[in-house]
């Protein structure tokens, strides 16, 4: 057990070190690419900041409809045992 979870830890620390730099590499890319674009007259900033804020608020979307989903199920489930009981 201890051995699996300790090569599971190494596998996930070497992946972290093989894909590091690739991944900071991206958003000065493009923060600068936006910024060159706005500079120039472009919209291609406001896109960007568009798509985070849809990438930000779809988590929050589904979490809040699962809940009220639940919500909503839990609360007809003791309605329906106050009707019975």
């Amino acid at each position: 057990m201890k051995k699996s979870l300790l090569l599971s830890l190494l596998l996930v620390f070497v992946l972290f070190l093989g894909t590091d730099a690739e991944l900071l590499a991206q958003c000065p890319m493009c923060r600068a690419t936006a910024e060159t674009n706005l500079a120039n007259g472009g919209t291609e900033g406001r896109g960007l900041n568009n798509g985070i804020l849809y990438m930000l608020g779809m988590p929050y979307l589904l979490i809040g409809t699962i809940a009220f989903l639940w919500w909503k199920n839990k609360k007809k489930g003791m309605d329906e045992e106050e009707a019975l009981g």
